[in-house]
């Protein structure tokens, strides 16, 4: 092991400095596969250098977002897998052009308060240019706006798990179900997008259908981060039986996706495109069309198909059938006991 290796792991090891001093020289974006020191549980971070976006996630839920500035496309910010190798209160900047030119702490230090070094010389870090947080203006080095970065300093430690990654699609689920995604512009030129690639990355969450590609294609077009609404997504059961499509809520209604549920349940159904309904053996209803698949408003599955539906608390949309006097009466009179 070499000297200069020896002297990176140590510091690794021992964690928090006060007055730290270290260069911002630049390091190859290969990195090494780093263990994890102290490794807290639940507690990881992930960084999109598209978005800019710095998530800090604990029992693996999203505990805080922040803005970040990142490399420019001349430095670029290392993307992988690191972990957190040291922090650092107060630290003293050391010029990378000329090491011998440094910057103690106080208002005119370039990294501010606090530093978290995740690879090398490249590190989390405050600065004395907020304005510049949300940009590509760094030399590789993650910057963040004073009370942010000392709010995930205190919150993280040494070895937490670092990810860094591109991605210009950013797809999210609200606690609702709402799906929303948002295009950001390839501050890289890493990766051009068409509408096919957007589509797909909707189709993991189940609502590429309402999602037009000419929509899609506007979007990628202006890439402004502003988040769109698509839908709300919902698990569609019925009986205990999964399908592979969605219910989807918009504008207070529940759309199902009538193909599928005929497929299930083995009932021959079409579409009376004249007409703009759906037919079935039970009888017909009104559909819409959303990039060639076929829905139907949810009030219109007794009529489809004789079922009826119920969101349940975990966002389930579940059908059931309606059951008929006659069915009713063919049930017992008692239910027998349960043995447990």
């Amino acid at each position: 092991m070499s000297a200069a290796t020896y002297i990176k792991r140590l510091v690794g090891l021992l964690g928090v400095f006060a007055g730290f001093t270290f260069s911002m020289a630049g390091m190859p974006c290969a990195a090494e596969h780093i263990p994890a020191v102290q490794e807290q549980p639940g507690t990881r971070i992930a960084i999109n250098l598209a978005s800019r976006i710095l998530t800090l996630y604990e029992n693996g839920q999203k505990a805080a977002i922040y803005p970040v500035g990142v490399g420019t496309r001349r430095t670029p910010t290392p993307t992988g897998r690191f972990v957190i190798q040291n922090k650092a209160v107060n630290p003293t900047w050391v010029n990378p052009q000329n090491t011998q030119m440094r910057i103690g702490p106080g208002p005119n230090n370039p990294v501010g308060k606090r530093w978290m070094g995740f690879y090398g010389s490249y590190g989390i870090h405050g600065t004395n240019h907020p304005e510049s947080v949300g940009k590509y203006v760094s030399h590789g080095c993650v910057r963040m706006k004073g009370n942010d970065i000392e709010g995930l300093f205190s919150r993280v430690t040494v070895g937490t798990p670092v990810m860094i990654y591109y991605d210009r699609i950013v797809i999210d689920r609200a606690s609702d179900h709402t799906i929303s995604y948002y295009i950001y512009p390839d501050g890289y030129e890493r990766q051009p997008l068409t509408a096919a690639q957007v589509q797909k990355a909707l189709r993991g969450y189940g609502v590429e259908d309402f999602e037009t590609p000419a929509a899609i294609a506007a979007k990628i077009k202006r890439a402004d981060g502003k988040p769109t609404y698509v839908a709300k997504a919902y698990s569609l059961y019925i009986g205990s039986q999964k399908l592979t499509k969605r219910a989807l809520g918009k504008q207070g209604h529940i759309y199902i996706p009538v193909f599928s549920v005929a497929q299930q349940l083995r009932v021959a159904a079409q579409w009376n495109d004249k007409q703009r309904q759906i037919e079935t053996s039970y009888g017909m209803a009104p559909g819409i069309i959303k990039n060639d698949s076929v829905y139907a408003d949810s009030r219109y599955m007794k009529i489809l198909f004789h079922m009826q539906g119920n969101l349940t608390s975990r966002k389930q949309y579940v059908l059931q059938a309606i059951k008929t006097p006659s069915d009713t009466h063919s049930m017992p009179a008692t239910t027998p006991a349960s043995r447990e």
